[in-house]
């Protein structure tokens, strides 16, 4: 069930006076609380659990599709595959790319409906280990509008080197126009949450051995069905003067330094569920901690 924005509430009131009538109650307006005690995590299995995947298979690439292939773009992935260059992992190794306004890059999904959390763990180094060198050079989860091209709209949570290494950054893009922020990160396996739930996108990720932290909340106009999935980029440098031309940028396979290698561990697909009074873009309403719970599996 996708939440829905809040509406009265009922409001329990005292007595006026020593009288015994009952004043007629204030009619108060506001978003419901949602509380650590009612708030449920996400649901696995169902409709949207077998898109999910372990990589313990290689044929478990076949259920994810390039984007290139889709809607006919270069394809900008170097190296892709399963539990072959990575043990157990999905292992994407992309060219000089980007994803940021409207240039486009690499990308692998799948065509999912309604209200998701998409869970995964990811690590990101640079071709010769370590943080990657090259800036923007990150990799991690991302939701698409299908066929969005001429009027790019997508959201995404990724991990890396962004303008500084050890970064998340989290990204949203309406109608072409990217709006990033950066959190800061520790090296090695990183688990990332990109999800929607009724008006609202999230993003949450935790460090090894740490606490699930919220990222970022976005209102969302994204249509009912997404391409959900897997991107990485890297080496945004070497656009050079075409970083002023997505066109251009786009019509060809840009040279230069690539230096990004992704290990997925895993993707797995739930169904968060709000109560009806629950607005997760209002904080007052669903608060970071009660926001973790209701975004992540349980025992994550």
């Amino acid at each position: 069930m996708k939440a829905k924005l809040a509406g009265p509430l009922a409001v329990v009131c005292m007595l006026a006076g020593c009288g015994t009538a009952t004043p007629e109650q204030p009619a108060l307006t506001g978003p419901g609380v949602l509380t650590m005690q009612n708030a449920e995590p996400p649901t696995p299995g169902g409709e949207v659990g077998g898109a999910s995947a372990e990589f313990d298979d290689a044929a478990d690439l076949s259920m994810w599709t390039k984007l290139s292939d889709t809607e006919k773009d270069v394809d900008r992935i170097a190296k892709l595959d399963v539990n072959t260059t990575a043990k157990g992992a999905m292992y994407l190794e992309p060219r000089t790319s980007t994803w940021f306004d409207a240039f486009r890059g690499p990308f692998v999904y799948q065509d999912l409906a309604g209200d998701i959390v998409m869970h995964a763990r990811v690590k990101v180094t640079g071709r010769a280990g370590g943080r990657p060198k090259r800036k923007f050079s990150l990799g991690g989860l991302m939701a698409r509008r299908p066929g969005s091209y001429a009027t790019p709209n997508w959201v995404s949570v990724t991990v890396g080197t962004g303008e500084e290494p050890g970064r998340v950054e989290v990204k949203y893009t309406q109608d072409g126009s990217s709006q990033p922020a950066e959190l800061a990160v520790k090296d090695g396996w990183v688990e990332l949450v990109l999800g929607r739930v009724g008006r609202a996108f999230v993003a949450l990720y935790k460090e090894e051995g740490g606490q699930w932290k919220v990222a970022r909340r976005w209102a969302s106009t994204l249509p009912d069905v997404l391409q959900w999935g897997v991107t990485a980029y890297t080496d945004w440098d070497s656009y050079g003067e075409l970083k002023n031309d997505a066109g251009k940028g786009n019509a060809q396979q840009v040279k230069g330094t690539p230096d990004l290698k992704l290990a997925v561990d895993y993707v797995r697909f739930l169904r968060p569920e709000l109560p009806d009074y629950a607005d997760p873009l209002n904080d007052a309403s669903v608060s970071d901690q009660v926001l973790v719970k209701a975004m992540t599996p349980a025992g994550a």
